[in-house]
């Protein structure tokens, strides 16, 4: 059995860590910032965006899904592309098209447009974290990679902290469009910081990119949450115009996998899945992610629906668990040094799948919002102790040569399973909603758009029955981390 070589004994290791290693680390987390507040500005407008497009939530939850897709299309050729342009270059590259993107994503003039900019940011964002991610894996020493990891986690910390509550002050007292604009400044930077203190590095000779490849995954998950979304916007999956896209999307995907495992150069190696920290560490991604990520959306529009809360307020009453994520993150990262990633790991997914447990099952049209935000924080420390504790076990074994590849692949997972999750849980909503609240065709501006008062108990029911459904998933996610090593990484000899 083919194992994933330890850098210590790689002889193309990387180099001894730079001194700048920390100022890159904090210049990552700059850039990271414009992607996690730009994710947590738009999940607080899904709202308001309903209602000036006049659209249902199936189709304005692809201004989210549509980003995540574009992002997860852009993750698989990354490892690619930082070989054969070098990880500074592609990096300012990626922030540079991420910052157009906004640009124009804030000058859309209707929802299709908003969607197609929004798919064009996030190509560049996609780039983003598993190029910042290489950069660091190969500049920092394996024992001390928790730590340096913690410090790249404080763009999850900020992202979720600011962006709910900047983003709904946007929304409500100046304009959407403002989202996006904001991100300018910081794009700019970024760039400047970058081009100044990022290590040059000198391109390889890059394996031949897998077009094949690229061509079966990207199309097939992109028409597989095609059908699934299609699916509950006719709340059935029986009709031809969503089986077909659902069957064509996990053929693609069948195609890609037994293609990689054929290919000389896949697309994604494969051959990573066979240790043993790093299948452990995937399949938690894949269940928590999923449950985690995909159901960042219902809690801005439970306040504003339900409760008849404006965009701002929905964004405060997210504080509790963004600090709670970003806390027990910095907390998380320094420990897994020393205690190792099973055990925090384990413990994350208990915490958080206690607070989802708690929060659905208390879930009402008249909970005392103390109630809620106690859940949703141990929903976030749960959060902060597992996704980039799980990224970190499964980078630290990784090879200089390997860390683009395990970088991207792990992003890739995180991206593309928070994608579904969201479009799974827009359909269950979509879908409670028009079970429960006659008329409204599962459309959140329309079942907003009526008496409130009277409808609250069964717009509360609908959320709650979404909620139910993710809280399982993260239960789940408790399988694959039993697998994670209980022991921490042994420090880097010299």
């Amino acid at each position: 059995m083919t194992t994933v070589t330890n850098a210590r004994h790689d002889p193309v290791a990387a180099p001894a860590p730079s001194p700048r290693t920390t100022a890159i680390a904090l210049i990552l987390v700059l850039g990271s910032i414009m992607t996690t507040l730009d994710m947590t500005i738009v999940n607080v407008a899904i709202n308001r965006l309903s209602q000036d497009f006049a659209a249902p939530l199936a189709t304005v939850q692809w201004v989210t899904t549509g980003y995540s897709l574009a992002l997860g299309a852009m993750i698989p050729a990354t490892a690619w592309a930082t070989g054969r342009f070098g990880a500074r270059r592609l990096y300012l590259v990626a922030i540079a098209l991420f910052t157009a993107g906004s640009l124009l994503a804030g000058a859309a003039w209707n929802i299709e447009a908003l969607i197609f900019f929004r798919v064009l940011q996030g190509f560049g964002g996609g780039m983003i974290m598993p190029v910042g991610m290489t950069i660091l894996i190969r500049s920092a020493a394996p024992d001390r990679l928790g730590r340096v990891m913690s410090t790249l986690g404080l763009a999850i910390l900020v992202g979720p902290l600011t962006g709910p509550v900047l983003g709904g002050w946007l929304v409500d007292d100046v304009s959407w469009r403002w989202m996006f604009f904001i991100n300018l400044p910081i794009g700019v930077a970024v760039i400047a910081l970058a081009a100044r203190f990022f290590p040059r590095d000198t391109p390889q000779a890059a394996k031949r990119l897998d077009v094949p490849g690229l061509l079966l995954l990207s199309p097939g998950l992109a028409t597989l949450l095609y059908g699934v979304t299609v699916g509950g916007e006719r709340h059935g999956f029986d009709s031809p115009g969503v089986l077909v896209p659902i069957v064509a999307g996990a053929l693609l995907i069948v195609a890609f996998v037994a293609r990689a495992l054929t290919a000389r150069d896949p697309l994604i190696d494969l051959s990573l899945f066979r240790d043993r920290t790093f299948a452990a560490a995937a399949g938690t991604l894949v269940l928590f992610a999923s449950g985690y990520f995909g159901t960042m959306i219902l809690a801005p529009l439970y306040y504003q629906v339900v409760r008849g809360e404006s965009a701002t307020m929905a964004g405060l009453l997210g504080i509790p668990a963004a600090l709670a994520s970003g806390t027990a993150m910095q907390v998380a990262g320094r420990l897994i040094d020393k205690v190792g990633p099973g055990r925090i790991v384990l413990a994350g997914i208990t915490i958080g799948s206690t607070g989802f447990i708690v929060f659905t099952t208390q879930l009402a049209a008249d909970t005392p919002y103390w109630v809620l935000m106690l859940a949703m924080a141990a929903v976030g420390a749960g959060g902060g102790s597992t996704v980039m504790p799980t990224m970190t076990a499964a980078a630290r074994n990784l090879s200089h040569a390997q860390a683009p590849a395990g970088s991207s692949t792990v992003n890739l997972i995180n991206t593309m399973m928070g994608a579904v999750g969201t479009a799974v849980a827009s359909v269950l909503l979509t879908g409670a909603l028009a079970d429960r609240v006659p008329g409204s065709d599962g459309a959140v501006a329309g079942a907003a758009g009526k008496s409130r008062e009277a409808l609250a108990p069964a717009l509360a029911d609908a959320f709650q029955h979404t909620y139910a459904v993710a809280a399982v998933v993260l239960v789940l996610a408790l399988v694959p981390a039993f697998l994670l090593p209980r022991r921490p990484a042994p420090a880097k000899k010299s």
